[in-house]
């Protein structure tokens, strides 16, 4: 009876110090007035240092002890059968004790509403309004070599648009083209790249040239980055802080619900010498769990199996606090990460994408990482998302299922958590004798000017442990009579002299240690010798996702390679499928296919 208790009140005491709404304690009560007792006041003169933070960052603290809480904490929930998870419904209207519907219409409105009916009209139930935000971008256009023989931009390891995509694709509706970033559909995928002799140097880069299958005048370019692998038990040890969205919009089973599942196979995979904090917030920012040592499970996953949802969305608070709590542990030489789970809805506090971005880039100077993970429907912020993480010296996923959060905080524990190089850009100069005209695939937001390679000074992306990252180029070669763009008749006619006539480009790399300053340069040659008459397995495998996210959006850049060609070369690349992902990509082709034929790309942008 005494622990039924206790469970009670750690409930509501959880429920009540972190609700956004919590109401303003009335003056006078029947008992009569509330007074600060002497106890209370010994008990203000002892906070802790996380309170003290806490409170420094305007947040409330709400946490009971810790052992308490594990004694009598219910199991986590069990784990859904289904993949995916359940679309969410609108809710039906919840009962009040008068028996009334809490968002029943007034009985004037009841009665007009009434009239249509009688007339023999139909009234439709009214769904949930989509908005859904995606950053407009639009594909990287064809570049003659003659006036812009070099291309820069940033590495990028992100997962979210592929993950994204397939949520809606599964639920049979049509993405928006602006949801699709091809990079990541590629990079959600793992190419076996050979990894790097020694851990001198975090990465190695492999090149590989062949024919393009929707043009046979065009070849394309593949560049894949392999990151030195680290076993999870290495990986040093790690201050993470949870920074959970528990507003209202977070209530429907694909949002908190499967957040608290996923985080959950994370902390099965803490070690002793781990730090979790767990911040949330809704209306304000709340410290439910201050750093825990990662072997006391029960205790964390009894923090996250008491969280619930409800009110506005304050993140620009719960991020500020999020990094009070990761500066107060960090570790040095260790992992040092705030980990932000949201739908990404943000509307009260701090709002403007702007800002939150600006306060995140000052944040990532102390060496804490960002990584952001989107959940839901209907109002997923996903520019917002995807950008934070960019900014904040991280990578952003998104879970539509428990399978993909194993993937992303279980089996990529390792690359997710530990940055082995850091602010990595990639230049390719085009030789104008060799390359008439070249098309980057994808990374549209990552893009730099030519001065930004050497400026150490300008962010860009991180590698993290066991990464793999591909680039495609589509390039035209001088002669093949493939040429896009139609060459100005008043301009150079001069090509580069024939002593490099082998050379199509020439490939630099710049990156840093973490933790460094400056910058180290990788460079190598592209040569003719490398044209191939056939893509390997990796290019072909890679070379139908760049397809499959083309035609998603819209398929102005692939010619007459349709759905079936793009299955079609999918299937033909035989290996191992150990978690099942390549034959779900041919399923999602087929769903795709089913979905856009006939439709117009939609693009869903604000």
């Amino acid at each position: 009876m005494r622990q039924s208790l206790l469970a009670l009140a750690i409930t509501l005491s959880l429920a009540t110090a972190c609700s956004p709404t919590r109401p303003s304690e009335p003056k006078d009560n029947i008992a009569g007035t509330v007074r600060e007792s002497d106890e209370g006041r010994a008990q203000e003169e002892t906070k802790t240092e996380a309170e003290v933070a806490a409170a420094a960052a305007g947040a409330t603290v709400a946490y009971d002890d810790a052992a308490v809480v594990a004694a009598v904490a219910p199991p986590p929930p069990a784990m859904p059968a289904s993949i995916y998870a359940a679309k969410p419904q609108p809710q039906p209207a919840r009962a009040r004790a008068d028996g009334m519907a809490s968002n029943a219409a007034p009985m004037m409105a009841k009665e007009m509403l009434a009239a249509p009916a009688a007339a023999g009209y139909t009234l439709a139930e009214s769904e949930p309004v989509n908005t859904e935000h995606y950053a407009e971008h639009k594909d990287n256009p064809t570049q003659l070599v003659s006036e812009n023989p070099v291309s820069t931009f940033s590495i990028d390891v992100d997962t979210g648009s592929y993950s994204n995509v397939r949520r809606m694709l599964m639920a049979g509706q049509r993405p928006p083209a602006d949801s699709v970033r091809a990079e990541e559909m590629i990079n959600y995928f793992d190419y076996g790249y050979a990894g790097p002799a020694t851990q001198q140097t975090p990465f190695r880069v492999s090149t590989e040239i062949a024919p393009a299958p929707w043009n046979s005048k065009h070849e394309l370019v593949q560049i894949g980055i392999q990151g030195y692998s680290v076993d999870k038990a290495k990986i040093p040890a790690s201050n993470l802080v949870f920074l959970i969205d528990t507003s209202g919009s977070m209530e429907s089973e694909d949002k908190l619900p499967l957040l608290k599942r996923s985080f959950s196979e994370l902390v099965k995979q803490l070690r002793p010498q781990d730090r979790v904090s767990i911040v949330v917030y809704a209306g304000s920012a709340c410290l439910v769990l201050p750093p825990t040592p990662g072997d006391q499970q029960q205790t964390i996953l009894a923090a996250l199996d008491h969280l619930s949802a409800g009110g506005s969305t304050n993140g620009g608070a719960g991020i500020q606090l999020a990094y009070a709590m990761a500066k107060q542990s960090f570790i040095s030489r260790g992992v040092n990460r705030v980990i932000l789970a949201t739908d990404g809805d943000f509307n009260v506090g701090t709002v403007d994408q702007k800002a939150l971005e600006t306060l995140i880039a000052d944040q990532r100077k102390s060496g804490i990482a960002l990584t952001t993970l989107g959940f839901g429907t209907d109002n997923y912020n996903d520019a917002m998302a995807e950008q934070l993480a960019d900014i904040g010296n991280g990578n952003h996923a998104y879970i539509d299922s428990i399978n993909e959060g194993r993937k992303v905080l279980v089996e990529e524990l390792s690359s997710t958590m530990l940055t082995i190089a850091a602010d990595v850009k990639i230049q390719l100069e085009f030789n104008p004798a060799v390359v008439a005209e070249y098309r980057l695939i994808g990374y549209e937001n990552r893009a730099l000017r030519r001065e930004d390679f050497n400026n150490d000074k300008v962010d860009a992306g991180e590698i993290g442990a066991g990464h793999d990252v591909t680039a495609l180029y589509e390039i035209t070669l001088v002669g093949s009579g493939g040429n896009s763009v139609d060459p100005l008749r008043y301009g150079k006619t001069d090509a580069a002299t024939n002593a490099k006539g082998n050379e199509i480009g020439w490939l630099r790399l710049r990156y840093k240690q973490p933790g460094a300053d400056s910058s180290q340069l990788l460079q190598t040659p592209l040569t003719r010798t490398q044209i191939a008459a056939k893509a390997s397995d990796r290019m072909r495998w890679a070379t139908a996702v760049a397809a499959y996210a083309d035609l998603l959006r819209g398929g102005k850049n692939v010619g007459h390679f349709g759905w079936d060609q793009v299955h079609a070369l999918a299937a033909s690349v035989p290996g191992t499928d150990r978690w099942g992902y390549r034959a779900e990509f041919l399923q999602l082709i087929d769903r795709a296919r089913t979905i856009t034929q006939g439709d117009a790309p939609v693009a869903v942008s604000e």
